[in-house]
């Protein structure tokens, strides 16, 4: 197979720089409004949403798309803030939210919202928005 063309190779650099950028940009918004990481925003949205406060370990393990052993020292840290809390269920291990696990899943919401817009969707406008997401569709649809 051949290198990639200069072309190529400069849209994959913009490609790797932007999603890097609005992702740390983002990240950094949401530790300044409420303290969370982006680790911790990711697991606390995650049980909330998929879960309605309480999820199964494996499942929340999928949704993030992070090796087990990543998630179970997220969430050793996260309990030791009292986050939330782990508790053997059905030959597993459900993941519960405690009250200011969810509180801090609340107030990072809105935050999250405004980072998204501020660093990714007022860069756009309507019509880059849809080639955007198409495009994404797209690479997601491939294997």
């Amino acid at each position: 197979m051949s290198e990639l063309d200069a072309d190529e190779m400069a849209l994959w650099h913009a490609w790797k720089s932007a999603a890097d950028t609005v992702r740390a940009r983002i990240a950094e918004d949401i530790t300044a409004a409420v303290g969370l990481s982006d680790a911790d925003f990711a697991v606390l949205t995650r049980v909330a949403e998929l879960g309605g406060g309480r999820l199964r370990q494996n499942a929340l393990a999928e949704s993030v798309g992070w090796h087990r052993s990543r998630l179970s020292h997220q969430l050793s840290r996260m309990e030791h803030r009292d986050l939330l809390t782990r508790h053997p269920a059905d030959g597993g291990v459900e993941v519960h939210l405690t009250d200011a696990g969810h509180s801090l899943a609340r107030r990072a919401r809105p935050a999250h919202a405004d980072a998204v817009r501020r660093h990714l969707l007022d860069h756009l406008d309507p019509t880059q928005r849809r080639q955007l997401r198409h495009a994404l569709d797209a690479l997601t649809d491939t294997p």
